[in-house]
């Protein structure tokens, strides 16, 4: 009896032990990952999700073996109390580690949105016809709302003249920048943020900018629409100074700037070539024929463009010309007899 007690004992332990080991064998292998695939599942965390419903859209997404395992898993590790709700977009192949770090930490899908770049020197017509391109914006929507925005007190749009001559309302005043919102942004919410965002960038301007227009005689609005007469006609970096020292210069001998791009502006697309008549439009944007600045910007202007409109060179220029050899660099002149020449010097480096 002795005997049999003891095998039978042993036997017990055997069956124990045995029991344990493919317990064990179990447990590690639903702990392994699945076939790798880049088939992309997504899974739905919603605020209040328990770790026992995420563990089964898991399983049955098959990004895990088993559900069950996995939650004893989090439980052994004491995860799922920082798991971060929304949607993920997971394949399988990845570790029960892996998955639990990206719920840690949050890796949700990027719900799409809308992206929009606007270049330096854009119009607000140009930044109206790419939003209607590019998300089905009504351009005329978006340029009725430019007509009608009053900008918050301490803005810059705030300090937008009442002037009715002023072909586009918030010209010059939406940054060139590159922008992103989520779907369904309305265009007044994009408006604002393309206005905030010249007040930001005006923030990181010299702080003695103010005092500095203050001494030129100048208001916020006229600083830009300098800016914006610069943005369109400067292509080298360098020149931006420059251009704007001849401005300032024939501003002060009340000369008329005589910029092409004012004209220019006046077409809702810019033409290759401007002729005689062109030169003769009745405007108060046209520069050929009046003294002075233009009621308003002309189009975006840069960062770089507002600094030079502010920080002109100091030099005695009052004319340039662009070169005709493709460089769109500029000759400078003091007389207009120089100005001549560099005029026929551009001439010949024409390439043909």
């Amino acid at each position: 009896m002795k005997r049999v007690w003891i095998w039978g004992t042993i036997g017990m332990v055997a069956m124990v032990a045995g029991a344990g080991t493919g317990f064990g064998w179990y447990v590690t292998r639903s702990l392994q990952p699945m076939p790798a695939s880049e088939t992309e599942q997504r899974i739905s965390l919603p605020p209040g999700t328990g770790t026992g419903q995420l563990a089964a859209e898991l399983e049955n997404k098959g990004i895990i073996r088993s559900a069950r395992v996995f939650t004893w898993y989090l439980k052994y590790k004491q995860e799922g109390g920082r798991f971060q709700a929304g949607e993920y977009a997971m394949t399988p192949g990845l570790s029960p580690d892996e998955i639990i770090e990206r719920l840690n930490r949050g890796d949700t899908v990027k719900e799409a949105g809308i992206r929009l770049t606007v270049p330096e020197g854009f119009t607000v017509r140009q930044i109206a016809e790419k939003l209607q391109q590019q998300e089905g914006v009504d351009l005329l929507q978006f340029m009725h709302l430019v007509q009608s925005y009053k900008g918050p007190e301490g803005s810059a749009a705030a300090q937008i003249p009442a002037d009715t001559s002023l072909r586009s309302r918030l010209e010059g005043y939406l940054f060139p920048e590159t922008y992103e919102w989520k779907k369904g942004t309305s265009p007044q919410e994009m408006i604002e943020t393309m206005t905030e965002e010249l007040d930001k960038k005006l923030g990181q301007l010299p702080q003695d900018w103010k005092q500095t227009l203050a001494r030129r005689g100048l208001t916020v609005h006229q600083m830009l629409t300098l800016a914006s007469l610069i943005e369109r006609e400067v292509v080298v970096e360098d020149e931006r100074a420059l251009v704007s020292g001849v401005i300032h210069n024939r501003l002060k001998q009340g000369m008329p700037l005589q910029i092409d791009a004012t004209v220019q502006y006046l077409f809702d697309k810019p033409k290759e070539r401007l002729f005689e008549k062109d030169l003769q439009i009745q405007s108060p944007y046209n520069t050929y024929l009046n003294k002075g600045l233009p009621p308003g910007p002309i189009a975006s202007p840069s960062l770089a463009s507002i600094k030079a409109a502010i920080y002109p060179a100091e030099t005695k220029y009052l004319f340039y010309v662009t070169k005709k050899d493709g460089t769109k660099a500029h000759l400078f002149a003091e007389t207009f007899e120089q100005h001549k020449k560099n005029i026929a010097e551009s001439a010949k480096s024409a390439k043909p």
